[in-house]
């Protein structure tokens, strides 16, 4: 399985980013998918996750209202996650992770992520 992340970058605060990530290697329409983030020296964290259809979500609260993740399954698998109203405090290495296991309800845990991309930073100016 791999997982390419990419659509990182520089935005200004209140600004907008819309990070892909592109599954292949098995059979990826069947899996939930799930975005977390990590600032060095810190744990990495939970952003949000969305089920293998598409039709179940979540957020961590610190994204919630601001950022949307979306999935487009129509060829090969590709996971989005648009971020608006950025803040500086969402500057992290964002990475994409899929889980062990097909079907299911989105997953928060990182536990439960088998695979992850390489990570795509995003750094936030204030």
């Amino acid at each position: 399985v791999q997982l390419q992340a990419s659509g990182g970058g520089l935005v200004q605060a209140g600004g907008s980013l819309r990070l892909s990530c592109a599954a292949s290697g098995r059979t990826s329409s069947t899996y939930g998918m799930g975005w977390f983030r990590q600032v060095p020296g810190k744990e990495r964290e939970f952003v949000a996750a969305i089920n293998w259809t598409g039709g179940n979500t979540c957020y961590a609260d610190s994204v919630k209202g601001r950022f949307t993740i979306s999935r487009d399954n129509a060829k090969n698998t590709v996971v989005y996650l648009q971020m608006n109203s950025l803040k500086p405090e969402d500057t992290a290495v964002y990475y994409c992770a899929s889980p062990r296991n097909p079907y299911g309800s989105p997953y928060v845990d990182s536990s439960l992520y088998a695979f992850w991309g390489q990570g795509t930073l995003v750094t936030v100016s204030s």
